[in-house]
């Protein structure tokens, strides 16, 4: 047995029972006398060094294959499994599935070993949480084997010792003689006892990416899954199973994620004798892994997080460990810069002359970073050029990138590019240098999205030529950031480098070249702040917060659309992941005209920055705007560090206003959020209950003074005008639609 002061996995031989536990929780699962993993309890922590055997439930069901002679009981049908596979009497969706050469696929794993030890590894290739001390985690590898192929699979568990979590992956290697094709591998499985559930999911698409949409479990599979090659703005690799009683504040409910960009299945299957099985994992769709004699194959990993304080105690648990545990480098802990970006102020229509004009403006009111877009490279003067080829068009930009680049510095900003390195156009010399890197079929039309194709990044060689072109570029303007976008999804995926018999591997093959860029990148240029970015948030998982520690939420900047994609996306991701910017008015996604107050008030809950042209903005405006920069750099120790709370949510029926709060780390400093969608006449008086001070401190609001206790029990007045006749005397300012107020709560 072996234990760590707040986390330890403890192996009961007696009953062959393995215990992973901290403060919060309990994991506990045992080996089956005929070596199989049966999982016996996940939830609130119970006491260790104690036998739990006894919640195995077996007894006789018609038609139940039994695995031993003349033994009515035992059956992998009606058994709650670690690692569940096909063909060994259990009829619902396996974890792993094995194909023999002989076009079998049973297979038959059993226990072999355990090892216990503090710490994490990393996995080779894979992004991954880790930790920076042995004593925040302990891991536990448990090693199945299947006699008669030789396949050796490995269960890795990690359990952190400050915060609700495990992790786990699952490796698999070929110790035969015989190739295996590996087609099913879930990085989860986990057999729940009952089907007492809401299913909380982020669908959406581009524009309204990450809505929340709920629905109970029921006997079947309920799913959502991404074929397209990138995680997707249809569906992120998340969901939630809440109690129905669970709120945002109080109630048991399991959290998921896959930390992975690329194809993936979330399921749920729920048999008809209502056990739930979660599973996470690659999509078994269009996958086969060959593994010849001494091969092996990594899974991505999958967190779990369990929650007795609701759904905000949820989140709170996976952003802490995002912030910490899985971002990684200089900015990590580093206060993000306030960014401007040209492409909602020029799109492809600009001069040196004028990106130096908005940069001047840009400093004026405090901006730290000038972002040039899409358009400085190649033959890029509309879309259907220029991708693949990362050199500077001196017909745009006559004296270079690192001209340009040392103007803007000059003016007191640091500098930044946008990429897409992953498209080509078929304009472009890359392409015809290198026709066969665009990711094909032979013989068969290749799709394309927005006028361009997909590099093939199952091909090492892509991969080096994009890093060298990059690489050159980052040199010459000494870049400080790199906005790095995907704006399509994969079609027509064949990897012309790999042989038939590999061609199921193409799609992870291609993630792995992207991460493999990513890590390149990072570790070459350790002070360049990535933002990933995917035609909005196509591709805003957790997997790519461990190469770029934010990304472009969403592609609709209108403020008013932004409350819901921001609530949904904050279910799992912190608000320092989120790019979030004042865009300009009418909006160019909706053509919705919000005040700019209600724009910077939705963006500050991010990464904060501006998508407009500053100097088409009024005096007024623009002595606002150098007001909104002023106050994020103030607080924004606060947006990146605190704890975020959810408090009222835009997707409820009939509701007109969204709010919600983030609090300082030592509970000194607060900022609430509340945005109204239409103005009433005469109506109610509201309140609005706040979370996460003191009771027993006092507030200081707007001058007055407040307990915490008074302000989280019984409520901030959050009544406006609009609670009673629009008269001259009113105390309150008059309101409008899609009108918002930000509070800040000081420790008197």
């Amino acid at each position: 047995m072996t234990k760590q002061a707040k986390a330890s996995i403890e192996y009961l031989a007696n009953c062959k029972q393995f215990h992973l536990s901290n403060k919060q929780i309990s994991y506990v699962f045992c080996i089956a006398e005929d070596g199989k993993l049966l999982q016996l309890y996940y939830g609130k922590k119970v006491p260790q060094e104690k036998d739990y055997t006894h919640l195995i439930e077996q007894h006789y069901r018609q038609q139940a294959p039994c695995r031993t002679k003349d033994d009515l009981l035992y059956s992998l049908d009606s058994l709650k499994q670690e690692l569940p596979e096909y063909g060994t009497s259990d009829y619902r969706h396996p974890a792993i599935r094995l194909r023999q050469s002989n076009g079998s696929a049973t297979s038959e794993l059993v226990y072999n070993s355990y090892e216990i030890r503090a710490g994490k590894e990393p996995l080779p290739g894979l992004p991954a949480t880790h930790t920076e001390d042995s004593l925040e985690a302990t891991t536990l590898k448990v090693q199945l084997k299947d006699e008669l192929t030789g396949a050796v699979v490995e269960v890795v568990y990690t359990i952190f010792s400050e915060l609700s979590v495990i992790t786990r992956n699952v490796n698999v290697l070929n110790h035969g003689t015989e190739d295996l094709f590996l087609t099913h591998l879930m990085s989860l499985n986990l057999d729940l006892p009952d089907s007492d559930y809401e299913w909380l999911q982020l669908s959406g698409a581009w524009g309204r990416e990450r809505h929340v949409k709920k629905r109970t479990l029921q006997q079947g599979i309920q799913s959502i899954e991404s074929t397209r090659g990138i995680s997707s703005p249809q569906q992120n690799p998340f969901v939630a199973l809440a109690r129905p009683e669970t709120t945002e504040f109080s109630g048991e409910v399991i959290g998921a994620t896959l930390v992975y960009s690329g194809n993936f299945l979330v399921q749920a299957e729920v048999d008809t004798f209502d056990v739930t099985r979660l599973q996470l994992g690659i999509n078994p769709f269009n996958f086969e892994w060959k593994l010849a004699p001494e091969e092996s194959f990594v899974s991505p990993e999958a967190v779990l997080v369990y929650s007795d304080q609701g759904l905000n105690g949820m989140s709170q648990t996976f952003h802490s460990l995002f912030r910490k545990r899985l971002v990684r480098g200089k900015w990590r802990d580093q206060e993000r810069p306030v960014l401007i970006n040209n492409w909602e102020a020029t799109y492809f229509d600009f001069t040196e002359e004028k990106l130096l004009t908005i940069a001047e403006k840009a400093k004026q009111v405090g901006v730290e970073f000038f972002v040039l877009d899409d358009g400085w490279f190649g033959r890029r003067t509309h879309e259907k050029a220029g991708l693949g080829d990362w050199y500077v068009n001196h017909d745009r930009l006559p004296d270079g990138i690192g001209a340009l680049a040392d103007k803007i510095r000059a003016l007191g900003l640091k500098f930044g590019l946008w990429f897409e390195p992953e498209m080509v156009n078929l304009d472009s010399d890359l392409y015809r240098n290198h026709p066969d890197w665009m990711l094909h079929t032979p013989n068969r039309k290749a799709s394309h999205g927005r006028h361009q194709y997909v590099l093939n990044y199952a091909n090492p060689d892509v991969v080096d030529n994009i890093f060298q072109q990059m690489c050159l570029v980052i040199d010459e303007s000494k870049l400080e950031y790199i906005k790095w976008d995907m704006n399509r999804v994969l079609s027509e995926v064949y990897a012309v480098n790999l042989p038939a018999d590999r061609q199921g591997e193409a799609f992870h093959r291609y993630v792995l070249g992207v991460y493999d860029l990513y890590e390149r990148l990072a570790t070459k240029y350790p002070n360049i702040l990535f933002e990933s970015c995917s035609s909005g948030g196509g591709r805003f998982d957790a997997g790519m917060l461990y190469y770029a520690p934010q990304a472009w939420t969403s592609d609709d900047t209108d403020a008013v659309e932004r409350l819901k994609i921001q609530y949904g996306t904050s279910f799992l991701y912190p608000l320092s992941s989120m790019g979030s910017h004042v865009s300009v008015i009418p909006n160019h996604q909706t053509n919705r005209l919000v005040p700019l107050n209600t724009r910077a008030n939705v963006a500050y809950f991010g990464t904060f920055g501006y998508e407009l042209d500053l100097s088409k903005l009024s005096e007024a405006e623009i002595a606002e705007v150098k007001g909104q920069v002023a106050f994020f750099k103030k607080y924004q120790s606060v947006f990146h560090n605190g704890t975020f709370y959810r408090i009222q949510s835009p997707f409820e029926k009939n509701r007109t206003e969204t709010s919600w709060m983030v609090v300082s780390e030592d509970q000194t400093i607060a900022i609430a959020g509340y945005y109204k969608m239409l103005n009433e006449v005469n109506r109610s008086f509201h309140r609005m209950k706040l979370l996460g001070l003191k009771d027993d401190w006092d507030y200081v609001i707007d001058g007055n003074l407040h307990s915490g206790a008074e302000l989280m029990h019984a409520g901030l007045v959050s009544s406006d005008a609009s609670s009673g006749f629009l008269i001259d005397q009113t105390p309150l300012p008059p309101t409008h639609d899609y009108d918002s107020r930000l509070w800040i709560i000081e420790k008197a």
